[in-house]
C-alpha cells in the first residue's frame, strides 16, 4: 500500500498536531480542531497553539468522540478576529477552483484538504480520456461541497453530484460558481436509494466517486451504516460503472476500518478485468509527524 499526501497545497498547512488536536492553517486563517488519531504529544507548548489559533472547536462535554453520532456537534470559540466564510484556492495545471469555507456546529469547514491527491488523479484521468471519446459522465455519492465533481467538471466531465443535505447541496453550488464553472447536475437524495434506481434503469457512468460516512441520514430520515450499506452500494457500483476506459475511487475515513476492506467489496464485486491501487492519505505537520487521514482505492478499467 502507498503513502500519498498532496504537495500542490498553497492555501493549506498542518501546522502542529497532538493531544488529540490538529492544528491547521487555511488561507490566512488558524484553526484547532480535535483530532482522534493525534495520540502523541504536541510538537509546540500549548501557549504557542493559544497565540496561533483563531479559532478552536470544542465537542460537546460527555460526548464520545469516536462512537456516538452526535460526536462532531459542539461549537467554536473565536481566540482573534475571524469572518464566518472565507475562501482559499486550489491550482493544479489548469485546474483552477476555489472553496468557501465556514465554521460549522460540526466541527467541518467545507473541504477535506488530503482530497487533493484524489482531485489531481481525476482530473488527470479525465483529461486524458477524453482525448480519445466525446464524453465522459460523473457520479459523485456522499459528495459534500464538491472537490471531486469540481476537479471532473474542470476536466470536461459531466458531473451528477449527489448528496442528502439540502444546505450542503447550496454550498456546494456557490463553490462551484466561485470556481467560475457551471453544469453541475445537483441531486438531494439518499446516496443509496439514488444508485438503486440509476442500477435499476440500467443508466452507467464512465467515473464513480464515493467517500462515505460512518454514519448519516438521508433527506428523508433514512439512516446509513457503513457496515450494513457499502456491500450493497458497491454492488451497484459495479453494475453502472461502464467496464472500459472508467474509473472508481473509494475512499474510508472510519477509524478502525482497514484498506482491505475497500479491496475485498472491489474482488467480489468486480470479477475481472480492472486494476486497483491502495493508499492512506496523510499529512506531515512542522515537525514531520504524519497524520493518518484515512484510506482509499481506486480501480481502473
Amino acid at each position: 500500500m502507498d503513502f500519498l499526501t498532496p504537495d500542490h497545497w498553497n492555501d493549506y498547512e498542518l501546522i502542529d498536531t497532538g493531544g488529540l488536536e490538529k492544528l491547521e492553517r487555511f488561507g490566512p486563517f488558524i484553526l484547532a480542531r480535535p483530532e482522534p488519531q493525534a495520540v502523541w504529544k504536541k510538537a509546540l507548548p500549548e501557549t504557542e497553539w493559544e497565540k496561533l489559533a483563531h479559532a478552536t472547536y470544542r465537542r460537546q462535554k460527555g460526548v464520545d468522540q469516536v462512537k456516538s453520532e452526535n460526536s462532531e456537534k459542539g461549537e467554536w470559540i473565536k481566540l482573534k478576529k475571524i469572518p464566518d466564510q472565507w475562501s482559499i484556492g486550489f491550482q493544479y495545471k489548469s485546474m483552477d477552483v476555489r472553496f468557501r469555507l465556514g465554521l460549522t456546529s460540526f466541527g467541518h469547514i467545507g473541504v477535506f484538504p488530503e482530497q487533493a491527491v484524489n482531485w489531481e488523479f481525476i482530473y488527470d484521468q479525465i483529461s486524458g480520456l477524453l482525448k480519445k471519446q466525446q464524453n465522459f459522465r460523473v457520479l459523485n455519492l456522499f459528495a459534500y461541497t464538491g472537490g471531486a465533481s469540481l476537479a471532473a467538471r474542470a476536466a470536461g466531465a459531466d458531473v451528477v453530484h449527489v448528496d442528502s443535505s439540502k444546505p450542503t447541496l447550496t454550498w456546494a453550488r456557490e463553490i462551484m460558481e466561485l470556481s467560475k464553472l457551471d453544469g453541475i447536475r445537483w441531486v438531494l437524495e439518499d446516496a443509496l436509494k439514488f444508485i438503486r434506481r440509476e442500477a435499476h434503469r440500467g443508466n452507467k457512468y464512465n467515473a464513480i466517486i464515493l467517500d462515505p460516512p460512518a454514519y448519516g441520514r438521508g433527506p428523508e430520515g433514512e439512516k446509513w451504516l457503513l457496515q450494513n450499506s457499502i456491500d450493497e452500494m458497491m454492488a451497484h457500483c459495479s453494475e453502472i460503472l461502464e467496464t472500459k476506459d472508467s474509473f472508481l475511487i473509494f475512499s474510508l475515513y472510519s477509524m478502525g476500518f482497514s484498506a482491505q476492506i475497500a479491496g475485498n467489496l472491489v474482488k467480489t464485486h468486480f470479477k475481472t478485468g480492472v486494476k486497483t491501487e491502495s493508499a492512506e492519505l496523510y499529512f506531515p505537520d512542522r515537525a514531520q509527524r504524519n497524520l493518518p487521514l484515512g484510506t482509499m482505492l481506486r480501480l481502473t478499467t
